[in-house]
């Protein structure tokens, strides 16, 4: 199963994750974003939840540059916000503008169980352990979404500007820059051998729970919007 190249550690992150990662990346709701068959309710419904995610995402990526050891970490973690913050959430507020969701709406939208678990999951990853925990556990979003995105280069469709979104040369770029990221904190902290140390296993284990948590989250946003 091979995938992008994001880095050393996202290579064996991916590969010790299994099948939940295929489940992950070529679930039911991507499929029907690369082909347009998913139900616009559906892409709506989504895109509000993803708003509030992103409000606590970036409220995580902020965490990990205070716990930054260099100034390049630093860096790297604050360039992930204000990608998230000037990119990903725009995008949502455009388009859910053009359907009659304002800004004010997005904001108040009540957060699903899944989106709960998962952004609470991530936040106590980075309270309670170090900068390698929060980074194991933040890494299925951001380079999920980009494996994501490669494959759907090119989709035509409703969804369109979606995929061009992910697939597109910032967020590419942004996805090796995170990988470096993560690579480097990894050889920083724990040496070249780091991959055969227990903590691997630990680290190995908040990747695949994301990823887990990132399976659900697509579960979540094919169901119906609550009423």
């Amino acid at each position: 199963m091979t995938g992008p190249d994001y880095g050393r550690a996202f290579g064996l992150w991916r590969a010790g994750t299994g099948q939940a990662w295929v489940d992950y990346t070529h679930h039911a709701f991507v499929e029907g974003l690369r082909d347009g068959s998913l139900p616009q309710q559906s892409y709506l419904h989504y895109l509000r939840q993803d708003y509030v995610f992103l409000i606590h995402f970036a409220r995580a990526w902020a965490l990990a540059a205070a716990k930054a050891e260099t100034l390049d970490e630093m860096a790297a973690a604050s360039a992930t916000v204000h990608a998230l913050v000037h990119v990903e959430m725009p995008l949502h507020v455009q388009t859910c503008s053009k359907h009659g969701i304002d800004r004010a709406a997005l904001e108040a939208t009540p957060e699903a169980p899944g989106n709960l678990a998962y952004t609470r999951y991530v936040l106590e990853a980075g309270y309670s352990g170090d900068f390698l925990d929060l980074l194991a556990a933040l890494a299925p979003c951001v380079l999920g979404y980009g494996e994501i995105g490669r494959r759907l280069e090119g989709s035509t469709g409703p969804y369109a500007d979606w995929c061009a979104t992910y697939a597109g040369a910032d967020y590419q770029a942004l996805c090796h820059e995170v990988g470096t990221l993560i690579d480097g904190a990894l050889l920083r902290r724990l040496g070249p051998g780091w991959m055969d140390l227990p903590r691997a296993e630990t680290l190995q284990a908040r990747f695949a729970t994301a990823t887990r948590l990132e399976i659900g989250f697509w579960d979540m946003a094919s169901a119906p919007a609550p009423r």
